[in-house]
């Protein structure tokens, strides 16, 4: 697929970028390229291919959420500068 300057002036403009006329020419042999190679990709026979988001397989290092007490409100609100011995006491804000 071929990309003509036009088209390139025409996403810069979208993208609110300005470019000179030497840059558009670049990226349209630049994008000219990507598109080709897409269309090289396209070509591939990929009938029985399962379709996937990355080739490595992904495990999970996340801990499971699970929903725990680790501390108890007294040890919580011993560091708080201001407490009403249930929860934080802050400046108000308005």
């Amino acid at each position: 697929m071929k990309i003509s300057p036009e088209e390139v002036a025409k996403v810069a403009a979208l993208a609110r970028l300005e470019l000179s006329d030497e840059k558009i020419e670049e990226f349209t042999g630049q994008l000219g390229d990507i598109l080709d190679y897409m269309d090289k990709l396209g070509e591939l026979d990929t009938e029985g291919v399962e379709p996937m988001f990355t080739p490595v397989e992904q495990v999970s290092v996340m801990r499971e959420d699970k929903a725990r007490k680790d501390y108890s409100r007294e040890d919580v609100l011993s560091n708080a500068p201001e407490t009403d011995g249930q929860f934080f006491i802050v400046p108000r804000i308005v």
